[in-house]
This record gives structure tokens, sequence and C-alpha cells, in this order.
């Protein structure tokens, strides 16, 4: 057996580990004690979508903004299609509305749902059929303003979330007159006006590419 300068068997020179550490320590030290300022961050990708994406994302009664079947309740749904038309089963969509008066909502309780406060936010995954689904209010507007739901859309193959609209269809005069409808051309004003269902719900299918693309916004 090799001398190793004790009597355990164990070699007295530090590990790899302890110099490596006491290198960190070295640079932090010296990192804190420079004055020339934080270094600036280089920004990160956003994240996408996968079968992971739902741990810390989904609790009970997310998708209902309100409770279903009261009065003034009403249902916002559709499905989310690919570029190819084909419907996607595991994607997020998340809506926010004013209240039916045109309140915006401060109240807080997004994610512990009590039955009766309105906070105008919800989430809804889509199913095996890319359908996503709500329950909420008719949201209001201010006289002479288009009402409309702000959508975000989570969906794979997409390196950061989508923002669009949802608009309703009654006012013609007020979408007419809406800032944003008023520079799309009609098949792509088409794209953020909802469909009014017989039942008095709304349907609005969501298309990331291809035809009949629904127009995302920048911010």
């Amino acid at each position: 057996m090799s001398d190793t300068g004790n009597d355990t068997g164990l070699s007295d020179a530090p590990s790899v580990t302890e110099d490596f550490r006491a290198a960190g320590l070295s640079r932090a030290r010296a990192a804190i004690a420079d004055d020339r300022g934080p270094a600036a961050l280089a920004p990160t990708g956003g994240q996408t979508i996968g079968p992971f994406f739902a741990f810390g994302l989904q609790y009970p009664k997310m998708h209902e903004v309100v409770f279903p079947h009261t009065p003034g309740a009403i249902v916002v749904g559709g499905t989310v299609y690919d570029g190819a038309g084909a419907p996607i089963p595991d994607a997020c969509v998340e809506i926010w509305g004013a209240d039916s008066d045109g309140t915006i909502s401060r109240e807080r309780g997004s994610r512990r749902r009590d039955d009766h406060t309105f906070t105008g936010f919800g989430r809804a995954f889509t199913t095996d059929e890319g359908r996503y689904e709500f329950w909420t209010r008719n949201p209001g507007a201010e006289p002479g303003k288009a009402p409309f739901f702000a959508v975000v859309v989570f969906a794979r193959g997409l390196p950061n979330k989508l923002h669009t609209r949802i608009y309703l269809p009654e006012d013609a005069a007020a979408l007419a007159a809406d800032p944003l409808l008023s520079e799309l051309s009609d098949a792509e004003r088409a794209t953020l006006v909802a469909t009014r269902t017989p039942e008095g719900y709304l349907r609005h299918d969501i298309r990331l590419q291809g035809e009949k693309e629904t127009v995302f916004l920048a911010f």
C-alpha cells in the first residue's frame, strides 16, 4: 500500500470538488468587492409548452370565471388549430375581460374560486380535440368602444406566448370604430370577432397559422 500521509488510507490532498468550491468562493468575493456595478443580463428564450407544462398551472375551476349556469353566465369556447388545420390537443388558453358593466375587476381569487367573486381571468387547457371552454360573462365596454376578451395562447412549437382578442359580434358601429379592427382587412377582422350561438354563447376558433390565421398582437 502506498504512503497516504495518514492512517486512514485517504489522501490529505484536497479533492477536485473542494478546489472547485474554493475557486468559486474566491470569484464570488471578488464580484462583491467589484465596484463596477451589476453585469447586464442577456434575455433568455420564452417557455414553450409540453406534457410537463401543466405542473403548477392547473388548479380547480380555473376555467370558471363565473359559476356555471348562474344569471348572465355564458360559455366562450372554440378550437385551437395548427398551421395544417389540425386541432392542437395540448394548448393552453387564458382570457381576461371586464365585467358586464365594463368594470375592470381588481378582486383577488383567480386561483381560489369562491363561486361568486368576479376576477375576469380564466385559464383552460384544450381537450384531445383541441377545444377550449370558459364559463364567464359578456364583457362590457366604455360608450362607443367594442367589448372584447384579451386572450393569451400557449402551444407546442411556440417559443413564446401569443396575444390576441375575442370581440363580441353585436355592436357593428363599435366594431367599425375600434382602433385595432379599423386597421385590418375584412378577412383579418373576421379572425377576431366571435360568433353568437342560439344559446347566447360565444364560439371562436383560434388558428395559429395558415388559411384564416388569427391576428396576433405584438407588445
